[in-house]
């Protein structure tokens, strides 16, 4: 749990850093701190996070709007921390996707006991069995035989092109961003857009039937690329 990604958006400096040395002290060592949702916008285009910890009130719009934004992305939990108190904001709160509610001031000891719980529940969400075979309408992908079936005909498949389809299909309905892709496939931390795009295309060329339209490797435009269909152990 310890390794999971916090992203903090709260404009008041002082209390930002004050949660970052919170959360630190309790072992959390990736975290992000953003001052303007413009910020924080540019962050989760980059990267999809473990857990969201917005202010409402920001110079620069509403953390609300922000944990919608998120909900397109993410079901990771997202906390409002405001100094709005009453029931009419709560709702508010919750109605646009929060998990939880603290208001300011808070004792430190709470936030960190709320963020363990429900950062628990989320992680053990993610710890799931390697699943071994991926289909979707005539598509099929056998991970253990390298081996993809598209309307009844079987290929290998192999190098770069294997290793994507597999992170893809391990991230089932879950949008990836280059960034991300681009890491954990190709291993190196100097992103390289073009390459991910050709090798989408590729895959796409291989799966699809009409790859200008694809049905299963699907565009999040300004974020990246999610797979659809159905994961069988």
């Amino acid at each position: 749990m310890q390794d999971a990604s916090i992203l903090v958006l709260e404009d008041e400096r002082a209390i930002a850093e004050m949660i970052e040395i919170i959360l630190r002290k309790e072992g959390f060592s990736n975290i992000t701190l953003c001052y303007t949702i413009q910020e924080a916008k540019k962050k989760i285009k980059m990267k999809v996070f473990d857990f969201y910890l917005l202010d409402i009130m920001l110079p620069d719009g509403s953390g609300l709007d922000m944990s919608n934004i998120i909900r397109e992305q993410s079901e990771a939990p997202i906390f409002f921390l405001t100094a709005k108190s009453s029931d009419a904001d709560k709702l508010r709160g919750f109605m646009n996707g929060a998990d939880d509610y603290i208001t300011k001031p808070f004792n430190p000891l709470e936030l960190v006991a709320r963020v363990k719980v429900q950062l628990t529940r989320h992680m053990k969400k993610k710890v799931v069995p390697e699943t071994r075979l991926f289909t979707c309408d005539e598509f099929t992908f056998d991970i253990d035989a390298a081996e993809i079936t598209v309307d009844g005909i079987k290929e290998i498949i192999s190098g770069r092109l294997f290793h994507l389809l597999k992170y893809l299909c391990e991230n089932v309905g879950q949008v990836l961003s280059k960034e991300q892709i681009y890491e954990r496939v190709w291993g190196d931390c100097l992103f390289d857009d073009n390459t991910v795009m050709v090798h989408i295309r590729k895959l796409r060329e291989k799966i699809e039937k009409n790859p200008s339209k694809p049905t299963y490797i699907i565009t999040v435009r300004g974020i990246g690329y999610k797979l659809v269909g159905d994961v069988l152990s």
